[in-house]
C-alpha cells in the first residue's frame, strides 16, 4: 500500500471516530428521557471510543459530564447521578474510575448551588446506596463510598431515615443508625483502613475513640489519619500527637502540626528549636533578607539568626 492510500485510510478511521463521537454526543444533549442505565451504558461506550491518553481523556469527559448535567436530566442532576450509582458496579471495567469522574462532574455542579429539593432527595438515594453498599448489596470501593457521603453531604439523620424505612427498622432509629455506622467504622480499623475509619467520625461526628486510637495509628505509621483524626478532636489530642512524633524523633513532623494548629504556647522549645534550625540554613546560603522577614520580628529568633551569620561568617 502506497502513503498515499495510508493516509488516505487514516482520514477514513478518523472521520469515522468522530461520526462516531458526534452520534454519541447527540445523545447527550437532552437527558430529560434519558434512563440512569442508558446514560451509563453510553458514558462507557464514549469513554472507550476516545483516542486520548486515559488521563486526558478523564478530564475531557468529566468536564462534558459536568456540562451535559444541565440538561434535564431526571428527576434532577443530583438524584440521576445518585440513581447512576447504583448501576455503575454492573459495569464489568474501570467501576471505580467512572464513579469517581460522575461524582467529580456532580461535585463541581453543585458547588455554587443553593440546597435545592432534588438535592434532599438525592440525600435519601445516596444514604440508601450507603446502606446497601455496606451490606455488600451494591459494590463500591470504600473510598467511593466516602466520596458518596461527602458530595450527597450524607448525615445521620439520613442513615437514620432508611433504616425507619427499611425491614431493620425500630422504635429507636436514632441508636439503629448510629450502631450501623460504628460497626462499619470498626471494620475499616480492623482492616486497618484508618484514613476511611477516620473520615466516617467525622462525617457522622463520633467522638467516642480516643488516645488508644491515636496512638495505634502512629505505631502503624498512619499519620495522615492520624493527624486528621487528631485535628477533629481538638487541641488535646493535637498535644498527643505532637508528643508522639517527639517521641518517634519525628521533629519536623511535630513542628508542622505546632505551626499549623497554633500550639506554638504549647510547645516552645520545639518550636524555637524548628525555626532556628531553618534560620541557621538560611544564613549559611547567605539569605539575610528572607530569614529576617522569617522571625516575624521575634526577639529571640533575632537574636538567633544575628549569632548565626555571625558564626557563618556573614558579618564584616
Amino acid at each position: 500500500m502506497g502513503l498515499e492510500e495510508r493516509v488516505e485510510e487514516l482520514h477514513i478511521v478518523e472521520d469515522k471516530n468522530r461520526q462516531a463521537w458526534t452520534v454519541r454526543l447527540h445523545a447527550f444533549s437532552d437527558l430529560s428521557h434519558v434512563s440512569p442505565v442508558v446514560f451509563v451504558y453510553l458514558l462507557k461506550e464514549y469513554y472507550f471510543a476516545g483516542t486520548l491518553k486515559a488521563t486526558r481523556k478523564f478530564r475531557a469527559l468529566q468536564q462534558h459530564v459536568h456540562q451535559i448535567l444541565h440538561n434535564a436530566p431526571q428527576p434532577g442532576p443530583a438524584s440521576f447521578i445518585a440513581q447512576c450509582l447504583y448501576v455503575l458496579p454492573l459495569l464489568e471495567t474501570n467501576n471505580e474510575g467512572f464513579s469517581h469522574l460522575i461524582l467529580s462532574s456532580l461535585r463541581r455542579l453543585l458547588k455554587n448551588q443553593a440546597p435545592t429539593a432534588d438535592l434532599l432527595d438525592a440525600k435519601n438515594i445516596a444514604a440508601q446506596l450507603f446502606f446497601d453498599a455496606v451490606r455488600g448489596f451494591v459494590t463500591h470501593d470504600e473510598r467511593i463510598i466516602i466520596k458518596i457521603l461527602e458530595v450527597f453531604d450524607v448525615g445521620m439523620v439520613n442513615i437514620e431515615n432508611v433504616i425507619y424505612k427499611s425491614e431493620a427498622s425500630s422504635n429507636n432509629s436514632s441508636d439503629v443508625a448510629k450502631a450501623f455506622v460504628e460497626r462499619y467504622i470498626f471494620e475499616m480499623v480492623e482492616r486497618e483502613s484508618y484514613i476511611t475509619a477516620v473520615s466516617l467520625l467525622e462525617r457522622f461526628s463520633i467522638r467516642q475513640s480516643g488516645q488508644a486510637f491515636l496512638l495505634k495509628m502512629m505505631e502503624k505509621k498512619q499519620f495522615k489519619a492520624a493527624e486528621k483524626w487528631a485535628t477533629f478532636m481538638g487541641k488535646p489530642m493535637l498535644c498527643v500527637i505532637v508528643n508522639k512524633y517527639l517521641d518517634m524523633k519525628l521533629l519536623k513532623n511535630a513542628y508542622v502540626m505546632i505551626k499549623k494548629n497554633n500550639l506554638q504556647q504549647e510547645f516552645p522549645d520545639v518550636y524555637y528549636k524548628c525555626k532556628e534550625s531553618s534560620l541557621k540554613k538560611l544564613a549559611e546560603k547567605g539569605c539575610w533578607d528572607v530569614a529576617e522577614a522569617r522571625t516575624n520580628s521575634d526577639r529571640q529568633l533575632l537574636e538567633f539568626l544575628v549569632s548565626a551569620v555571625w558564626h557563618a561568617n556573614f558579618l564584616y
